[in-house]
């Protein structure tokens, strides 16, 4: 078992292949908090499925927009189960067909399907200039729908004056138990992971939804801007964090699973740092300080937090006030919190914790000596 990622502290908000992101995080030392913030849930064959999918075989289709690996999958899954497998095959293949990305291009390719053209950052922008650029005015174009339902680019290529037939084949929504997404919010807000991974664009949105239906946008957004750093399996899902606010994200080149574990494990390995105190080396990794070697300690969310502000200016006094303000916010009004954790500090650090060292009447301060 690989510790590049011991002492760091992973948020997880996907539903789907959720346990395979976590084992890949913690075969390589993270701990994972898993707060889904999305729900994938697949449509019945029998219902809406079969019904656009009759609608797309009823007459032949010219272009077919593939946006999803799931979504490919489950719509030849679904046309077999109702005996309609064959038809649809020899319709897709009959059909110029454009992939939005990697994962729907790998899901055709294993039907035996032949795909024309992939975008090459996985966006529908650039699916809709492709189509604009061969012109399908006049074309009956199939769109296999994402679980955001794909409005945007059925209405941009309507406009465009192509027949869109859209196959819904799953949709999205909020989990019903927002307990464990509540529980990831309040721990990014406290600071206690080190990192966040979304892996489709509504888990973005939906985070930042519930964020705000406890009042803690805010915090959110300023935890990811001075802490927690945010990682997108894709180009896709790194624009809704931008469009949400949630800072500057992170993703890999190819938008594969495998891909943003190795890329975190990369990003967040690098982050750590050797620092002097109290005549001890200290090396910080996350949520964890090992002094002069020894084996690591984990910090608690404002432990880490208290001596990262303390660390900042070396030798400079900060005041009880200061440090609970900025260390846990307005909502905190009583400083004996920053006493109580500077003492446990001190104990975390064992022969260090003498470096940090109380001002009588002015503060503390961190002391390398």
């Amino acid at each position: 078992m690989s510790s590049a990622l011991r002492g760091f502290t992973i948020g997880v908000t996907a539903d789907r292949r959720s346990g395979e992101q976590i084992s890949l995080f913690e075969g390589r030392g993270a701990a994972c908090l898993h707060g889904p913030t999305i729900r994938t849930h697949p449509l019945r064959p029998e219902a809406e499925i079969l019904e656009a999918t009759e609608a797309f075989l009823a007459e032949p289709v010219d272009v077919v927009v593939l946006n999803t690996g799931i979504g490919v999958r489950g719509w030849l899954e679904a046309a077999d189960s109702v005996l309609i497998g064959d038809q649809l095959r020899t319709a897709l293949s009959e059909a110029l067909l454009v992939s939005r990305g990697p994962k729907a291009h790998g899901a055709a390719v294993t039907a035996d399907l032949e795909v024309a053209w992939n975008a090459p950052n996985a966006t529908s922008d650039e699916v809709v200039a492709y189509l604009a650029d061969i012109g399908v005015a006049g074309k009956r174009v199939g769109v296999q729908l994402d679980g955001a339902a794909g409005g945007t680019i059925v209405e941009r290529l309507e406009a465009m004056g192509a027949e869109v037939v859209g196959v819904p084949v799953y949709r999205w929504s909020i989990p019903d138990d927002l307990g464990p997404a509540q529980s990831l919010v309040r721990a990014v807000c406290d600071r206690r992971v080190d990192a966040l991974t979304f892996t489709a664009r509504p888990a973005v949105e939906n985070f930042v939804a519930i964020a705000e239906s406890m009042n803690r946008r805010d915090e959110v957004v300023a935890a990811c801007a001075e802490h927690v750093e945010v990682f997108c399996v894709g180009p896709v899902c790194a624009q809704g964090v931008l469009e949400t606010g949630l800072g500057d994200p992170r993703f890999p080149e190819r938008s594969r699973l495998g891909a943003m574990a190795m890329f975190v494990t990369a990003a967040l390995s690098e982050q750590s740092s050797m620092v002097q105190v109290g005549g001890c080396d200290l090396m910080l990794k996350g949520s964890t300080v090992s002094v002069d070697g020894a084996d690591p300690v984990s910090l608690t969310g404002r432990e880490r937090q208290l001596l990262d502000a303390l660390l900042v200016k070396p030798g400079v006094v900060y005041s009880k006030e200061l440090l609970l303000r900025s260390i846990w916010g307005r909502g905190e009004t009583d400083t004996h919190v920053v006493e109580v954790t500077v003492g446990r500090l001190r104990q975390r650090l064992g022969r260090a914790g003498v470096g940090i060292e109380t001002v009588i009447r002015r503060g503390y301060r961190a002391s390398a000596t």
